[in-house]
């Protein structure tokens, strides 16, 4: 061997086998995959031993590929087809020695996305086709840096078409938004830009918002969603999403009567809102429960009518009764069932109080299975009293919230009107029904940190779980209304020589023991909110509550507040509506699930 040759071996050595050897192999090629779109070009390289002359490239088996699958020329310099729809295509670098070897890359060609407008004038959809398997996320906002994103969803294994709603614009605004597509092992695709008009609705038909954040603190992040109501006004909005400067982002108006108002409104784990309308006069009536799209589109719905008939249908134990119909609540369960409240009326007599007959209003829990099927039901007429009335009978229980006990399987749920929170043995559908215990006046608990009877909560709203576990020792957070709040051991109640009041209440409770230890609370008074109200803890560990009406002071605004967990509580955030009250208020990560704005 000369010295050439040893020097230039020694120069080359990942190239050459050994000097004076003409034969090669590909043993790799860079990059391995890529995503491109349509009409752009990337260079291959690839690592051969022996000489680099002679490497054959090809596209799906087509030396030199042509215009359907793409171009590559000698050097490996590959183009991609200009006029197609999305394709992965398969890049094969060949040697051309005698032992022939070759390596391979994938190409993903993906077309432009396109943006189109839906019924609801604030959202866009958004569809971009993978020609594989990959993540798609679109990022959006009112200039190129764009700053929200909406939720991650998958094309399947060969590709094809994802379709997103792009919610939580402005209205009449103009806003960017770009598809990212994430094919995996770091291949990523960005989509051109689009941009996107959103349009208008008619200025009397949304509710008036101010929105306030003190100065120096910091709310929590997201989205406020809006339970409005305004019985008799057929022109205003009364399911709204809005920032938390007061803009709405996003509307639903389900053209029903105007004496059906929304309650509640809750973000199901695949992006669509679950709603139920009802009537309150009495409880239920005309109730539609509704699942719906970002768009506004209604995915399936449930009238009284059609659960009344699912109920004759039934095998359950109890099921073969009528109802009015489903009302301001419903709990989504981890196995995919429903649980509804529904009114049921009765015709009893020999009440207390009350001459022969008498048309009573008590509720039952209907569980629905994955088909809303009804397959367990819980009846307040099989386990309570309905000579223990308090307020507004035969309106008998208005049971305005439930919710489920993970801890457990029980369920807990809020009975306005008997002034109760309550906790049933659910059992996951295998529960005999037994009232476990009742919390609040005359119930089951001795009151902690607070005098009874005036620190017990009255016609209560939205009591929820608030602790990582349910039974045991854990706290309950709600909305204390305070309707004829028992004032003393003689029953003297609110209203006639001392004003009544509200508050927002945290309880500790321990099952075990029967205390109920009042932990913290947020005393609102002046401030009497007759009829509904919420209280969530938020992950910022502050609490908002909704004063959903207030009658007193004279001329209270419908108000909701984000306050400190503190003794005093301060606010942090406020948001006054003004024509309509607020059933509830709740902070929301954003529109879609998983994801925090």
């Amino acid at each position: 061997m000369n010295k050439a040759c040893v020097y230039f071996c020694l120069l080359v050595p990942v190239l050459v086998v050994g000097c004076g050897s003409s034969s090669q192999s590909a043993t790799s090629i860079s990059p391995s995959a890529v995503a491109l779109s349509l009409g752009q070009s990337i260079q291959f390289e690839t690592t051969l031993s022996g000489s680099a002359q002679g490497t054959v490239w090809s596209v799906d088996g087509i030396s030199g590929g042509n215009s359907t699958v793409g171009t590559i020329d000698a050097s490996g310099k590959y183009t991609a087809p200009s006029d197609t729809q999305s394709i992965a295509v398969t890049i094969k670098a060949t040697s051309g020695s005698a032992s022939s070897s070759s390596v391979s890359a994938q190409v993903f060609v993906v077309a432009p996305g396109v943006v189109e407008p839906t019924q609801n004038p604030q959202v866009a959809l958004y569809t971009i086709t993978p020609p594989a398997a990959a993540n798609v996320t679109i990022q959006f906002g009112t200039t190129t840096n764009y700053g929200l994103s909406t939720w991650t969803q998958g094309a399947p294994t060969s590709g094809g078409p994802v379709s997103t709603f792009v919610a939580g614009m402005i209205l009449n605004s103009t806003y960017h938004m770009q598809a990212t597509l994430n094919f995996g092992g770091g291949v990523t695709f960005l989509d051109s830009d689009h941009a996107f008009t959103t349009g208008t609705l008619q200025a009397n038909s949304l509710p008036p918002l101010e929105a306030t954040t003190t100065p120096g603190t910091t709310p929590q992040s997201g989205v406020e969603l809006l339970d409005l109501i305004n019985l008799g006004a057929t022109d205003l909005i009364s399911v709204v999403v809005a920032d938390l400067s007061g803009n709405v982002l996003w509307t639903y108006n389900p053209g029903l009567p105007a004496v059906d108002v929304p309650n509640p409104i809750k973000l199901l784990p695949n992006g669509h809102f679950l709603i139920n309308f009802a009537g309150a006069a009495p409880d239920g009536e005309n109730s539609v429960l509704q699942e719906v799209d970002l768009s506004g589109q209604v995915v399936w719905q449930m009238t009284a009518v059609q659960l009344n008939k699912a109920l004759a249908a039934a095998t359950c134990t109890g099921c073969n009764i009528t109802v009015v119909g489903t009302h301001h609540d419903f709990a989504l369960l981890p196995n995919g069932h429903l649980i509804v409240i529904a009114a049921q009326e009765q015709t009893l007599s020999g009440l207390t109080g009350y001459p022969n007959p008498v048309n009573v209003i008590g509720d039952v829990l209907i569980d629905l299975d994955q088909n809303r099927n009804p397959v367990w039901l819980w009846s307040t007429f099989d386990h309570l009293d309905p000579n223990r009335h308090p307020i507004l009978f035969p309106d008998w229980t208005h049971t305005n919230s439930v919710v489920y006990s993970p801890t457990d399987k029980a369920l807990i749920l809020s009975m306005r009107n008997q002034s109760w929170v309550m906790k049933i043995d659910y059992d996951d559908g295998q529960g005999n029904g037994n009232i476990l215990w009742k919390l609040g006046y005359q119930g089951d608990f001795a009151l902690q940190g607070g005098t009874d009877p005036v620190d017990w909560f009255y016609a209560q709203h939205d009591a929820n779980i608030i602790s990582p576990n349910s039974s045991g020792t854990f706290q309950i957070l709600l909305f204390d209304d305070g309707n004829d709040r028992v004032l003393d051991s003689t029953g003297t109640v609110c209203g006639s020589t001392v004003p009544c009041w509200s508050r927002v209440p945290i309880l500790q409770l321990d099952d075990t023991a029967n205390t109920a230890t009042l932990e913290w609370v947020d005393d609102l008074a002046p401030v009497f909110v007759s009829f509904g109200g919420s209280a969530r803890l938020l992950a910022n560990g502050n609490v908002e509550f909704a004063e959903c009406a207030p009658i007193a002071p004279p001329g209270a605004p419908v108000s909701i507040y984000e306050v400190t967990k503190t003794s005093p509580p301060q606010t942090v955030w406020q948001m006054q509506i003004a024509g309509q009250d607020a059933y509830r208020g709740f902070r929301i990560p954003s529109l879609y699930p998983g994801v925090q704005w």
